[in-house]
């Protein structure tokens, strides 16, 4: 009798072990969406020239509304460094004209597109293809910004 529980057990252990290894796990989120902590980081430490855009107050402590974005877009990559003059912006639903963008990182999922006015081929941030040091995307040819009411 004692066998049979023995058994039952080492039989049930390799089953949820089999069970666990199989279990799908999620994705990770994109390195390209910022918390808000890592966006306040980043202006803290850049020495990239910025422009402000949208909701400029400069206290980090100030409630932020729930739906506003915070991107952060840049003209220049330096191998894998997105830097040079960058724009931040930090608002809600609005289409940004966006010239010479060629990196950015955004709180929230944006899309990116190649013409002006956001039109033409568009593609979310969570599709990134190319991470550059911090977190950036490397958004060649991009001319403007979706950001979602969402």
């Amino acid at each position: 009798m004692q066998f049979f529980t023995l058994a039952n057990f080492f039989v049930s252990l390799a089953a949820m072990a089999v069970v666990g290894r199989a279990s799908p796990t999620p994705e990770p989120a994109s390195a390209a969406i910022w918390t808000d902590a890592e966006f306040d980081h980043w202006l803290a430490t850049t020495d990239a020239k910025i422009t402000y855009y949208g909701n400029t107050s400069s206290n980090a402590l100030a409630p932020r509304a729930a739906l506003n974005t915070r991107i952060t877009y840049c003209s220049s990559r330096i191998g894998n460094v997105c830097g040079g003059a960058c724009t931040v912006y930090d608002g809600g639903a609005a289409c940004l004209n966006a010239p010479d963008t060629v990196c950015l990182a955004a709180t929230q999922n944006v899309g990116f597109c190649s013409s002006p006015g956001c039109v033409g081929d568009c593609t979310q941030l969570t599709d990134c293809i190319m991470f550059l040091e911090g977190g950036f995307c490397f958004t060649p040819d991009t001319k403007s910004i979706l950001v979602s009411p969402l």
